[in-house]
C-alpha cells in the first residue's frame, strides 16, 4: 500500500518551497516566537467564547494566525511517526521548569510523546476542525460557542508547540536500526 504525504499547505505563508515536518516547524518558529504564538493561540480561544470580535481593525493578522496553525498541526501529525526514528540530542540534565512549559517531567526529556498522546486522542480532523472554530467564532460577534472539547483540544496543541520548540532547539538524531544479532 503507498503511503499517503500529507500537504502541509505552507505556501501561503512560507514561499513556496516544499517542507519535510521538521523544515515547516522551523519556519513556523521563525516567523513568531513561541510566546507570540502563545498568547495568539490564548487571544483566538478567549474571543471564541466571547461575543466580541477579536482584531476588528486588522482580521487578516487571524487568518495568517490560521494558516500557519493548520500547516504546524499537520507538521505535528507527521511527526508523532518519526519518534521510532528519531530521538532528540542532549536531553536536559537538569530539567528547568521555566523551559518545561506545560510538560511534564517525561514529555520534556521525550518530546515525541506529546505527539503520539495527542493523536491517540483525537484525530488531525478533530485539530484541524478546533482550528477552524475558535478561528470562526473570533472573528464574529456569535453568541455561540464552538462545539468541539476545546479545553482539552487548546492543551495538547500547547503541549505540541512547546513540545516543537524543545526539538527545535535541542536538534535531532537519527536512531540506528537495531539489527538483530545471529548466533546460531
Amino acid at each position: 500500500m503507498k503511503k499517503k504525504k500529507i500537504d502541509f499547505e505552507a505556501e501561503f505563508w512560507d514561499s513556496h518551497q516544499k517542507h519535510s515536518c521538521l523544515t515547516l516547524i522551523d519556519a513556523f518558529f521563525q516567523m513568531d516566537f513561541l510566546s507570540a504564538v502563545r498568547e495568539r493561540l490564548n487571544d483566538v480561544v478567549n474571543y471564541s467564547t466571547k461575543c466580541e470580535v477579536l482584531m476588528k481593525e486588522d482580521p487578516s493578522v487571524i487568518f495568517h494566525y490560521y494558516l500557519c496553525m493548520r500547516s504546524f498541526i499537520r507538521a505535528s501529525y507527521v511527526l508523532q511517526f518519526k519518534a521510532e526514528k528519531w530521538k532528540v540530542k542532549h536531553p536536559p540534565k537538569f530539567p528547568s521548569r521555566l523551559l518545561q512549559g506545560s510538560l511534564s517531567d517525561e514529555e520534556y526529556r521525550k518530546p515525541f510523546l506529546v505527539f503520539e498522546k495527542a493523536f491517540k486522542e483525537f484525530t488531525l480532523q478533530e485539530f484541524e476542525y478546533f482550528n477552524t472554530q475558535i478561528v470562526y467564532f473570533s472573528l464574529g460577534a456569535y453568541s455561540d460557542e464552538p462545539e468541539a472539547n476545546i479545553v482539552t483540544l487548546f492543551i495538547h496543541l500547547n503541549k505540541m508547540l512547546d513540545s516543537a520548540q524543545i526539538i527545535r532547539e535541542r536538534g535531532l538524531k537519527k536512531i540506528k536500526d537495531k539489527k538483530p544479532t545471529s548466533t546460531e
